[in-house]
């Protein structure tokens, strides 16, 4: 479970990370990756509609990007922010998929907000 000082909570920052961040795209995810200005520890937001599934599908796809972006995070350079938006492939995407697309979001170099 990531911690709440590795969570994007606000919706200003989804926003900002959404339209300044450099985006990163895979079969089953879309990730936007930025540096925060004011650094700190390294953020994750996601982002999941209604058009991968029902809520319980939403949930489970949630729950599957926060464990891999937890086991992700000692290799993620601080202050960077990543929002990380579900598409509908992800509801039946492998752990491992997932994974893998976190991976590439957290190699990326990312742009300043």
């Amino acid at each position: 479970m990531l911690a709440k000082v590795n969570r994007i909570a606000k919706a200003d920052d989804y926003r900002a990370v959404v339209r300044r961040g450099r985006r990163v795209v895979s079969e089953s995810t879309v990730s936007y990756v930025s540096m925060n200005p004011n650094g700190g520890p390294p953020r994750f937001g996601f982002i999941v509609a209604k058009t991968v599934g029902n809520a319980v599908v939403r949930n489970t796809v949630r729950r599957r990007l926060k464990a891999a972006s937890f086991s992700a995070l000692a290799r993620t350079t601080e202050g960077t922010d990543i929002v990380i938006r579900a598409l509908p492939p992800a509801a039946h995407a492998p752990y491992t998929v997932l994974v893998a697309d976190i991976e590439r979001a957290i190699t990326t170099k990312a742009r300043a907000r």
